[in-house]
Parts: C-alpha cells; sequence; structure tokens
C-alpha cells in the first residue's frame, strides 16, 4: 500500500524555547512537511522553527483557531496532486509525544477512520501537566457531547490526526478557543467514523496562555460550551 502524504500543522504562539523539541521529534519518515503557524509571536519562534526545518507561516490575527486555518489555507493552495491525505493537529509547547505520531496515523491507514483523537484522559498523564480545571472542563464537554450528539470522547486533546477529505468537508471556522471542540462536534453531526488513541502529556515548556491565566481559562471555557451548543 502506497504510503499516505501526511502533512502536520502547528500553531505557535512564542514558543521559541520548545518549537524546535517538538520538530525534531516529529518521526521524519511519516511526514511530508511540517508547517508552523507563527500567531504573531514576539520573540524569535520563526527563526527556530525554520531553523528546524519546518516551513513557516505568519498568522497576524491572534488565536489558536486563526494559526490553524492559517496552515489550512497553505495546504489547500497546493496543486490537486500534492494534497495531503492526512493532516495532524500538535501543539507547539512539548506537552504531547510528537513520536507518539504513528499511533494516530495507523487507525486512518488500517481501519478506514476518519478523525483520531490522541486522548490524554485516556493515556499517561504527568502530574500538573493539565490544570484541575482543564480536566473537569474536557470532563463536562465530553459528556455534553455524548449528550447532545451521541459519540464518545474523553477528551479535546490538542493533538489529532484527521482524513484531509474530511477536514475539508466539516468546514471549520472557528478562531480560537473554540477549535478543536468545533472538530469534534462537526465530526459527529457529520457522522465521521471516530477514534481516540491514548496518549503520553507532559508538562508544558513555559507558561499556558489559556489555563496559565484566569482570564484565560474563563474565556476558553465559555467559548467550549457555546460552540457545543450553536452548533446543534
Amino acid at each position: 500500500m502506497q504510503a499516505p502524504k501526511i502533512d502536520v500543522i502547528i500553531p505557535a504562539y512564542n514558543e521559541q524555547a520548545s518549537i524546535a523539541k517538538v520538530i525534531e521529534d516529529i518521526p521524519k519518515d511519516w511526514v511530508r512537511e511540517i508547517i508552523v503557524c507563527n500567531n504573531n509571536s514576539t520573540d524569535n519562534t520563526d527563526a527556530v522553527a525554520r531553523e528546524a526545518g519546518a516551513t513557516v507561516l505568519l498568522q497576524p490575527k491572534k488565536g489558536y483557531g486563526s494559526a490553524c486555518l492559517k496552515g489550512m489555507e497553505y495546504i489547500a493552495k497546493k496543486r490537486i496532486e500534492d494534497l495531503p491525505d492526512i493532516v495532524v493537529f500538535l501543539d507547539g509547547d512539548y506537552s504531547d509525544h510528537p513520536e507518539e505520531l504513528p499511533l494516530l496515523i495507523e487507525p486512518i491507514m488500517e481501519d478506514g477512520v476518519d478523525l483520531v483523537i490522541g486522548s490524554r484522559a485516556a493515556g499517561e498523564m504527568e502530574r500538573g501537566a493539565m490544570m484541575p480545571q482543564q480536566i473537569f472542563g474536557n470532563w463536562l464537554a465530553t459528556s455534553l457531547i455524548r449528550w447532545l450528539y451521541k459519540y464518545e470522547f474523553t477528551d479535546l486533546g490538542p493533538f489529532r490526526a484527521i482524513r484531509y477529505s474530511s477536514l475539508i468537508d466539516i468546514e471549520m471556522a472557528d478562531p480560537d478557543f473554540g477549535w478543536t471542540v468545533e472538530m469534534q462536534v462537526k465530526a459527529a453531526k457529520h457522522k465521521l467514523k471516530c477514534k481516540e488513541i491514548p496518549v503520553t502529556y507532559r508538562q508544558r515548556i513555559g507558561v499556558s496562555k489559556v489555563s496559565g491565566t484566569f482570564k484565560g481559562t474563563l474565556l476558553a471555557g465559555h467559548k467550549i460550551l457555546w460552540t457545543i451548543f450553536k452548533l446543534i
């Protein structure tokens, strides 16, 4: 069977201390292109990522989803024969283990899965890697998805792989905190075949832009819940 074309999108805001580690740990024999979407960083994220071998895009509009959408926009401009089969989304803070990427790809290749979520809740998580409010928020959001959409998830984890054709079909649009939950809710509405794979999770390098502040946590929580209900 021909190896799939796999591109990785990494949204990054002020991740100069971690981004090279993330890029270096991605299995290069699995991935065609690593795309770092520099979300208007004020440090040297772009230079470090480029030096590590990534394609670097500038997204001046702040927001996690905006950075991801920039990466998708770049991919969409490729020639039809050069479009990827699978897109992997991965954070730039080194909290995920990029070397586990094949675990997320295999269900798509072997079992016809459309979307694979790397579940921190089902895997091994380093103590302190997630704040209590994050753990509760994940539980609440996935419980609501199960209740409203009849799909089973345990996590809104950022480490995920999706068939490119499915990614286009669900028409992602959220510019900020609602990105991950939007993808899972739209996958449920489109009846995509989804699967979770346990992944390893560690404390990030640096301070979280979301859970590291009360305001960030509050805004993210509100946006996630709003996204779940607005898409019914």
